[in-house]
């Protein structure tokens, strides 16, 4: 078992991420050799992407020099999305790779559970009854016994249940009784052997003055059990403060909205004590922790040779020490061997990174495509260059995948100082390889978890890249393995050099024209199926299959697809049963004696490395039969969501309008006006276009504004509405809560559809967020919500007659349930854009 843990590890990418080489310069070099001669461990842990101090992880990665991983419980998947349409996995998948990139710019490595986020909570208990605890746990004590930290740090109080979100105290108390667990072999005993017990030497809580109400009594507070650090600390060698390092890292968070100013100058922080050896200092979290090379059995020969380096730095030509980094690095290797200590084996890595760096190495296996078919042959293009003066050569080149590995006809190739090598290797993709995906995504999870099979995955924040290239370098009389991804270059007029995974994808992608189509009649509808084609020469046949009750005509449908990227939009008659039903519509395609199911989706921003998801080609199918008034909507986007499209389905012409252009004048064509989600939080124009949407519900229309995030204003506005309100955190968390019907015969509940508590079944993830708490009392409340426990919340839905029109302001999350096709959400939403209609 020690040997396969030692394979793994050893064929582990250096870069996972598709993503430039980095290029660093020789101060830079001498900061991270600084960090391989530091030998301690630490584990931040919170509930969420974007819950970190990046500030702390900073510190500790460049000040300290530990090495330092984040563990986020969840990937943020039950979150919201400020620069797109992402939401649920696919959110998930973006934030994953924001989180990638912020550890990039603050030196730490990111770690995961298999817990989803599933929305917000306001107790542990409700986290822990959708979550699955135990596996949940299991996962955290799994990434101590596999990451090994000195200390755990928790960014939040485990003793505080009820006052944060649910998912935030549960991280922490899931890391207080991992501390507990890890450390003993009975626990968990299944991980044992693939991995070790591990008994992490102190637990922290990242606290603060707010944890005490206020900057007076954290002054007057016994400080005693508390280490603080000043983490505005600055680095000649890299030329940058740390909490400017830190605030770089948080703007990578941009789907939340986290881009913002660096700051610089002193600053302290603060962590508690909770459990473990008991301070002697308070200005080190790794007192009296042995954090030399010492602690590693046989270490000691390895720190000889890389304190002297470092000792005798040679910042003008740093190749220079390639051979005592060499001799240590085989050394080291003997050590894992002998030891599969998670430290051993990332300092490995480590000395790997830095003997390529110190080299001047070059070393890219690329392909000649951005993906690949199982089966079919490939190109790749070895580019290969030493811009050293030490004897640099390939000894052997090995293709690996999982299962199996290739010899590649790269042995004994001298790499001449500065002298580019280029190579161009035809290979053979291996039949088995399964499509991308994130490895998450494979099968289908619960509510509250994913489900992953493999178990040696769980944790990692990426699945590993399907090919990749193992170079034995010999430098000297020392053996170098250095393994790199099969990864795809390419430029872009407007961006330059960029780089993107390798996917192994399906020939075929079928894709239909919505996730979810509404219906709101029985009368005939088209729809569109676009298939793809990711090979040349695709040929075939596509069946449509309907659920019942449902007709679809044709059924199936021949193409022709002669050049990749070709598409062919496919059109069907879809026939809906007379009374109100739902079902999955399925697209399958056969060719060349295969059969595909998948579509493809690209998510592809400038902040992060393009992601392409496999989806299974299906189309939610909602009956509906619902009335409405009006034909005309003006929509304001906000945030981004995809509540346009739902009222499209209802048969509303919605036409998106700019903020620059509203004016009473050209809102007078439509019967309602809808703002989408946060759109006071994130128009700065608003501010100069609030008195024309008001004047245009005082001429006679009806507007509607969803929900914005209190506190969170572009602009300061006094009032969004045309009476004073003023905007809270409430929430009802609780899909399934209870809902009340205030004023049963108000118009907005009537017409043009009765709605009663029946249409709040079947909602999803949650009922609403950050109503107002306080209202004049021209607005009328419609519902009455609340979560256990709680004081009903009336704010959810509050209306009011101003001049001759209508105003609505709602924080229930329309957003999620009309992609998601609720029924009862169409209904009352389709109300609200008709009130006043017809009046």
């Amino acid at each position: 078992m020690k040997r396969i843990i030692a394979l793994f590890l050893a064929l582990t990418p250096l870069f996972v991420a598709a993503q430039a080489k980095p290029s660093r310069t020789s101060a830079e070099l001498y900061h991270r050799l600084q960090k391989l001669n530091f030998l301690g461990t630490a584990m931040y842990i919170a509930a969420h992407p974007d819950d970190e101090n990046t500030r702390l992880i900073a510190y500790l990665s460049n000040k300290a020099k530990a090495r330092t991983t984040y563990l986020s419980v969840t990937r943020g998947d039950g979150g919201q999305n400020l620069i797109g349409p992402e939401l649920r996995e696919a959110l998930g998948v973006l934030r994953t790779q924001e989180l990638l990139g912020a550890r990039r710019q603050d030196g730490g490595h990111q770690w995961f559970t298999r817990a989803k986020d599933f929305g917000y909570s306001k107790h542990p208990d409700e986290t822990f009854s959708i979550w699955d605890k135990e596996e949940v746990l299991k996962d955290v004590v799994r990434a101590i016994r596999k990451f090994q930290p000195d200390v755990i740090i928790n960014r939040f109080d485990h003793r505080t249940p009820g006052s944060t979100h649910g998912h935030h105290t549960a991280s922490a108390m899931l890391s207080v009784e991992a501390f507990d667990l890890a450390g003993d072999q009975s626990k968990y005993a299944d991980q044992i052997g693939e991995l070790q017990a591990w008994q992490p030497k102190r637990v922290f809580f990242n606290t603060g003055w707010w944890f005490y109400g206020s900057r007076e009594k954290f002054a007057e507070a016994d400080k005693s059990n508390l280490v603080k650090m000043d983490i505005g600390v600055y680095y000649p060698l890299l030329g940058k403060s740390n909490n400017e390092i830190a605030s770089q890292a948080s703007s990578q968070h941009l789907c939340q909205g986290f881009g913002r100013l660096n700051q610089r100058g002193s600053q302290d922080e603060y962590v508690e004590l909770l459990k473990g050896m008991p301070l002697q200092s308070n200005t080190d979290i790794f007192d009296g922790i042995d954090t030399s090379w010492s602690r590693l059995p046989g270490g000691k020969a390895v720190g000889e040779i890389l304190y002297a380096v470092e000792k005798n730095y040679q910042f003008d030509q740093p190749e220079k020490h390639l051979p005592q980094l060499a001799q240590a690095f085989s050394l080291l290797k003997k050590i894992t061997v002998k030891n599969p200590s998670p430290l051993a084996h990332n300092k490995l890595d480590e000395l790997r990174e830095l003997i390529l760096e110190f080299g001047g190495l070059y070393l890219e296996a690329g392909a000649s495509q951005a993906y690949g078919h199982a089966g079919d042959e490939l190109t790749m293009r070895m580019e290969l260059l030493n811009r050293s003066a030490q004897n640099v050569q390939i000894e052997k080149a090995t293709l690996f995948w999982k299962g199996g590995q290739k010899s590649l006809d790269l042995e004994s190739l001298q790499l001449q100082n500065n002298q580019k090598t280029e190579k161009e290797i035809t290979v053979q993709i291996p039949a088995d390889l399964a499509y991308s995906s994130p490895y998450w995504l494979n099968y289908s999870g619960t509510l509250g978890m994913y489900q992953v099979d493999d178990v040696t995955l769980i944790g990692n924040p990426e699945t590993p890249a399907p090919l990749s290239v193992q170079l034995d370098l010999q430098i000297g009389s020392q053996t170098i393995d250095i393994n790199l991804p099969v990864v795809y270059r390419y430029a872009r007029p407007d961006r330059g050099e960029l780089y993107e995974p390798f996917h192994i994808l399906p020939e075929i992608s079928l894709q239909f024209d919505q996730d979810v189509r509404i219906l709101n009649d029985s009368e005939s509808k088209k729809i569109q199926l676009q298939v793809k084609a990711l090979k040349a020469g695709s040929k075939g046949l596509v069946q449509i299959d309907a659920p019942s009750g449902w007709k679809i005509t044709p059924a199936s449908a021949e193409f022709t697809l002669d050049k990749i990227g070709e598409t062919l939009d496919l059109e069907f008659t879809l026939d809906p049963p007379k009374k109100a039903s739902s079902g999955v519509l399925r697209a399958t395609a056969s060719s060349g004696g295969k059969t595909f199911e998948l579509g493809t989706k690209a998510i592809d921003y400038n902040h992060i490395p393009k992601q392409t998801l496999t989806l299974k080609s299906e189309m939610k199918l909602v009956r509906l039969d619902i009335q409405t008034k009006g034909e005309k909507i003006g929509y304001v986007m906000g945030a981004g969501d995809g509540v346009p499209q739902g009222l499209e389905q209802l048969g509303y012409q919605v036409d998106l309008l700019p903020v620059e252009n509203l004016s009473t004048k050209s809102l007078s064509s439509y019967d309602a006006v809808v703002m989408g989600i946060r759109a006071y939080n994130v128009l700065e124009a608003l501010k100069f276009k609030q008195t024309a949407l008001l004047d245009y519900v005082k001429e006679g229309g009806t507007l509607v504004i969803q929900y914005n995030t209190a506190g969170r204003w572009r602009s300061q506005f006094e009032n969004i509405g045309p009476y004073p309100m003023k905007l809270s955190r409430n929430r009802v968390t609780d899909e399934t809560a209870s809902v009340q019907l205030l004023d049963p015969k108000h118009p907005v509940l009537n017409s043009p559809n009765k709605i009663t508590e029946d249409d709040f079944e079947n909602w999803v993830q949650e009922r609403g967020l950050y109503f107002p708490s306080e209202w004049d009392s021209a607005y009328t409340p419609l519902l009455s919500m609340s979560d256990k426990g709680e004081d009903a919340q009336e704010g959810s839905l509050l209306v009011a007659e101003y001049g001759k029109g209508h105003y609505v302001y709602t924080g229930l999350s329309f957003f999620r349930e009309l992609p998601a096709g609720v029924p009862g959400a169409f209904k009352l939403f389709a109300n609200l854009v008709s009130y006043g209609a017809g009046q």
